[in-house]
């Protein structure tokens, strides 16, 4: 009877210490995974140029708070006029990296895989994620997006708080295919 006694009470200590680690792996458990879920309705607020003037002159810039977007996202366009591939557009990652500007996004960046193919009203081009590494670095990833009219492009770069560029693309998209970004794009490359 001891022995039976012994071993259950072994059992019940095994089984209680198994179940008190799980809890706590639990309650350990990251909770970003809901906060990166794609936002609902992001809310873009325009915000002033933060970067010195440069060849390609000022573009625009917007925020998408946490609470709107799940995460802090710095978005900034730019027009890159007669720069674009003529025959091709921004047909491939060696075209999107050549116009992107990835000094919005730090200097350490690496592919996080593959471009693809996105469309901006009428124009086409690609989009592309990247993660963000170094102290300096004012975000832990982001997303170069470039299309163009013609010769003309608009390139857009966001920066992310957090390191799933992917899950912020649809809003990010639908941003630059919304009328303010659009209207922006007609009178910045003539149309």
């Amino acid at each position: 009877m001891r022995m039976s006694n012994t071993i259950a009470g072994a059992v019940a200590f095994i089984l209680g210490g198994v179940a008190g680690a799980l809890a706590l792996f639990v309650s350990q458990m990251p909770v970003a995974e809901k906060a990166a879920a794609p936002p609902e309705r992001p809310v873009w607020t325009e915000v002033n140029w933060p970067f010195p003037m440069d060849p390609w002159g000022r573009g625009k810039a917007f925020r998408c708070s946490k609470a709107n977007c799940g995460t802090e996202v710095k978005l900034y366009l730019r027009a890159k006029i007669g720069f674009c591939n003529c025959a091709t557009g921004v047909a491939d990652d060696e075209e999107l990296e050549r116009l992107s500007d990835f000094h919005f996004a730090g200097k350490q960046l690496s592919a996080i895989g593959d471009g693809r193919a996105i469309a901006v009203a009428w124009m086409k081009g690609r989009s592309r994620a990247y993660a963000v590494a170094g102290a300096d670095a004012p975000g832990r990833s982001a997303l170069s997006v470039a299309f163009n009219d013609r010769c003309d492009a608009i390139v857009a770069t966001a920066v992310l708080g957090h390191d799933r560029p992917v899950m912020i693309e649809p809003s990010v998209l639908a941003f630059l295919n919304g009328s303010t970004v659009l209207r922006w794009a007609e009178i910045t490359i003539g149309l």
